[in-house]
């Protein structure tokens, strides 16, 4: 069991596959990104054998992400090898959606449980503005191929940025009356890169649900009032599925935190929006033995920030969102 100082019970480790994407939203990166070399990023090796350490420390549930992690070469190989490690009892991937046209079954059929796709306005004009490069129809039919294929419940992630889609919540809150899927609304957090249009136009989930419920009549609470993961779920009246709200900027949910990081270039990120990290890559490429690698992930883990520092001014900037994986 891998605790922290706080005695948080750490065992939810996500795992960027790459820092690459073949879309530039504009909260995430700017157009002109220039990513690593892959010789400079963990290879499929090295990512199994820090995955089966991870497992021996009593994590049991993975995610992978980017970047954009399917276009990772031979990501479907990937995934199947992770899911066969034994004591990988969850197994998920967030992921913009474009690919999914041809890659959700092969990865339903590798072992990859549940999917999360990025969606952050159903406006194809609009679709275009936030992704730059990204066309809404891929993502629309990789949404349907991944239901086809079983990668159930489907949640849909959609960052809110005031000036580009804030108005968008309610068609997007709307597709829950229809389809047993789960609807998330992120607020925008700070990072390297475009920090200023991430400071400037948040659209807080207070303001969100108000929108909401302004046009598509009053919520009730759903799950219980727990948190599903990161986010506090709603219900529509009579609707099939949930609209969530991830607050992390204004509603952090620090204390229930059970999480850390894997970058793609080898570091253990603790906290998503801090900038300390541990080295991993460049020790196990070096032969560092297992042992040293346990004791460097638990050291690590002990110091996990109990959480972020928004409140104070404090914004990571030492990598830009698709660095850490979300």
């Amino acid at each position: 069991m891998a605790l922290d100082r706080f005695g948080r019970n750490i065992h939810y480790l996500r795992i960027s596959l790459t820092d690459h994407c073949n879309l530039r939203c504009v909260y995430c990166m700017p157009e002109d990104m220039i990513f690593r070399p892959n010789a400079e990023l963990m290879q499929d090796d090295e990512i199994l054998r820090l995955v089966q350490l991870f497992v021996n420390l009593g994590f049991d549930k993975f995610r992978l992400t980017g970047g954009e992690p399917t276009v990772r070469a031979h990501v479907v190989d990937l995934v199947r090898e992770l899911a066969h490690i034994p004591g990988v009892r969850s197994l998920s991937m967030t992921t913009n959606g474009v690919l999914l046209g041809r890659l959700a079954r092969p990865l339903a059929e590798a072992g990859l449980q549940r999917l999360n796709i990025s969606l952050d306005t159903l406006d194809a004009e609009k679709f275009r503005r936030l992704t730059r490069w990204g066309t809404l129809e891929d993502v629309w039919q990789g949404i349907l191929s991944a239901e086809q294929a079983g990668l159930r419940p489907i949640k849909l992630n959609a960052v809110v940025v005031r000036g580009y889609n804030e108005a968008d919540v309610v068609d997007l809150a709307r597709l829950t009356l229809e389809h047993n899927w789960q609807v998330r609304f992120i607020e925008m957090m700070p990072f390297a890169g475009a920090t200023d249009l991430q400071v400037k136009q948040t659209v807080t989930a207070e303001e969100m649900l108000q929108r909401i419920q302004a046009q598509l009549g009053e919520v009730e609470i759903a799950n219980g009032g727990e948190l599903d993961g990161e986010a506090r779920l709603y219900r529509l009246k009579d609707a099939k599925g949930e609209i969530g709200f991830i607050s992390s900027v204004t509603a952090p949910f620090c204390a229930a935190c059970t999480r850390a990081r894997l970058t793609a270039d080898g570091r253990l990120r603790l906290c998503l929006l801090r900038e300390g990290e541990v080295d991993l890559l460049t020790p196990l490429r070096a032969g560092a033995t297992l042992d040293d690698l346990r004791q460097l992930i638990l050291d690590g883990i002990w110091w996990k920030p109990w959480g972020h520092g928004l409140a104070e001014g404090v914004i990571p900037l030492n990598r830009v969102m698709s660095e850490i994986g979300g």
